[in-house]
């Protein structure tokens, strides 16, 4: 990056570009506002919104990563696709779930008892724009956070536009950055606790069938959950000394879980193009390579495969499966291994 500002600079910046990333709402024709219910986040470079629910109908017009649209409601097409066929309906026209994140603005007031071990947190506005201070480029924009993605959070420190931030540390290259206080919410640690403590040991057991993009989980032989998953995309040729991107079968055991885990190529960039998934939110590893169950923030299409080979989860369902499979993280701690609860994929 050759990116460096002063603190007149970035206040300037503060002011436009980051204000519209971090703070005020994006507006379309009047209908986007703080206080819209229902709103979706582009995921992607670009969405195309139709004149009817379905990719065959006419474009109207074209929306862009991290803009925000207004969703009016619900459409299940005719015209599918058959693993998806929930369209949303919005100005101007309708467009497809897949690449839509379901979004709230919902601001915080600022926790000053932030302990020194650090405490968990999520992002409760559409997207947030993080900052880091360095000696050779000063301040400088790194990650946007999304909804929903968790965080550790280790401290708080005034801004360079004199508010409090919270200071975020990511645990995959240990480095600290500030995220706006009021953009994230901190989590009590009994919110992601275990659950279904009763259970006895080796009785919990997870199903995953990618033929029909399907997991189940069960205690003894009772479903306490199923639903649609996005796995691993099939590779024609493995590059030599790659790592498949197909969710692989076997028998397996969970082996360790984080709340927030870091995911993509690692490297401290402002392209919100690269492959950099920072908090991807209640980690379960159950397999070979890193391949876990997890939320995701970046797509909302399931029932095909999506990933770079784990099992995506709508968040709240991966957030149930961390704390229901056996050694869940303890409070305050990023890992905890063991021989956890077995898992089967198929």
């Amino acid at each position: 990056m050759d990116l460096k500002l002063n603190r007149r600079q970035f206040l300037a910046m503060s002011a436009t570009s980051l204000a519209a990333l971090a703070f005020a709402p994006y507006r379309l024709d009047g209908s986007v506002s703080e206080d819209s219910m229902d709103l979706g986040r582009i995921c992607i470079e670009s969405v195309s919104i139709y004149s009817k629910p379905s990719d065959k109908s006419k474009i109207q017009y074209t929306r862009y990563r991290d803009e925000l649209i207004h969703l009016y409601y619900e459409v299940t097409s005719d015209d599918g696709p058959d693993y998806n066929p929930i369209w949303y309906r919005v100005w101007g026209g309708y467009v497809h779930s897949a690449r839509i994140q379901r979004v709230f603005f919902r601001t915080n007031p600022v926790d000053y008892n932030v302990p020194e071990s650090g405490v968990l947190a999520e992002v409760t506005v559409p997207v947030t724009q993080t900052i880091r201070n360095t000696t050779v480029y000063g301040w400088q924009p790194i990650y946007r956070l999304y909804y929903g993605s968790a965080h550790w959070v280790v401290g708080l420190e005034n801004g360079p536009d004199g508010k409090i931030w919270y200071k975020v540390m990511d645990e995959l290259l240990d480095i600290p950055y500030l995220v706006p206080a009021e953009h994230l919410r901190l989590i009590p640690a009994e919110e992601y606790s275990p659950i279904a403590t009763d259970v006895p040991f080796g009785k919990k057991r997870v199903e995953v069938k990618l033929a029909t993009q399907m997991l189940t989980a069960y205690e003894n032989d009772k479903v306490v959950l199923q639903t649609k998953i996005a796995s691993g995309i099939p590779q024609l040729d493995v590059p030599h000394g790659s790592i498949p991107t197909k969710t692989p079968t076997g028998i397996y055991n969970v082996y360790s879980k984080m709340p927030s885990k870091h995911m993509g190529d690692g490297i401290v960039t402002d392209d919100i193009n690269a492959y950099e998934l920072p908090g991807v939110p209640w980690v379960s590893f159950f397999a070979p390579h890193g391949v876990a169950f997890h939320g995701t923030y970046w797509h909302n299409n399931y029932g095909i495969t999506m990933s770079h080979g784990c099992v995506n989860m709508k968040s709240d369902e991966a957030k149930w499966l961390f704390r229901w499979l056996d050694f869940p993280a303890t409070p305050n701690a990023i890992e905890t291994t063991g021989f956890g609860s077995q898992v089967t994929v198929s």
